[in-house]
């Protein structure tokens, strides 16, 4: 549940710099992106990445819930689930403020409004973007390693309990447990894999004429890619969460059962 409310709280604050994102694709204002490429763009990866995280971190509980399933091990108490929480906000935060500071002190000045970030970079900020692109690239590439470890040795786990004790509730609760895994590796890979086959390459390549554009706008599509992880993260809540999932239910019979709609006054 710690997990899940953070991956909600990066969801609802990425949702919150999605509108500076639209309108500094929509406006002309060079006051607009200044505010973008020095805040806005931070906060934006900042969330992306730290929705990849708290995915793994789940990934990570589920796979403990099958090796320790009577829920001894450390790292499955709700203090080192908030612990782990606070730590990795900070360590996401610092590099994006880090990144705004450095933006505002080394501005170049410009008398034209430029179509992309990186004409405003000096070559402090250059260096730390292609640095954080290569950490973030190592990040996703540990996050996908495990996630994928994960989900195999979880269906290990879920096969030798099978031929061991075939209809025992212990089972099911195993294979429950590789179905919510799988939902999970499913949405990371569809979401943030074809971002990361294109960002890397776009950090150092982004300012050469032949394949810069062509590197930018593979970028952006498969940034819009990643952005639908928004939608797709309710289909892990209602999984992983039986609170959730009982209030899904509870509000689908209110729907469907007209006796249970509140009358209109006067009717």
């Amino acid at each position: 549940m710690v997990y899940l409310k953070n991956l909600t709280a990066a969801d609802f604050l990425l949702c919150l710099s999605l509108p500076l994102r639209i309108a500094n694709y929509g406006s002309k204002s060079f006051i607009i992106q200044r505010l973008y490429c020095s805040f806005g763009a931070s906060a934006f990866y900042m969330n992306i990445y730290a929705s990849i995280i708290f995915m793994c971190y789940i990934a990570a509980n589920r796979y403990l819930k099958i090796v320790h399933p009577s829920g001894t091990h450390v790292l499955q108490s709700v203090r080192a689930a908030h612990i782990i929480s606070m730590v990795t906000w900070v360590c996401l935060l610092a590099p994006s403020v880090t990144y705004s500071i450095l933006f505002f002190i080394t501005e170049k000045p410009l008398m034209f409004t430029p179509s992309r970030c990186g004409a405003l970079f000096s070559a402090s900020i250059s260096l730390l973007f292609k640095i954080v692109h290569t950490l973030c690239t190592i990040i996703f590439l540990l996050v996908f390693i495990s996630m994928v470890f994960f989900y195999y040795s979880s269906s290990r786990r879920v096969l030798q309990a099978q031929e061991t004790q075939l209809a025992s509730s212990g089972s099911e609760k195993l294979v429950k447990s590789r179905r919510n895994m799988l939902v999970l590796v499913s949405i990371f890979c569809v979401c943030f894999v074809p971002y990361h086959l294109v960002r890397l390459p776009y950090a150092f390549l982004w300012n050469s004429c032949s394949v810069g554009p062509v590197l930018y706008y593979l970028k952006e599509v498969a940034i819009m890619v990643s952005v639908f992880n928004i939608c797709l993260d309710p289909v892990v809540y209602f999984f992983l969460c039986k609170t959730f999932r009982a209030h899904v239910r509870k509000m689908s019979r209110r729907a469907d059962d007209p006796n249970e709609q509140t009358n209109k006054p006067g009717e």
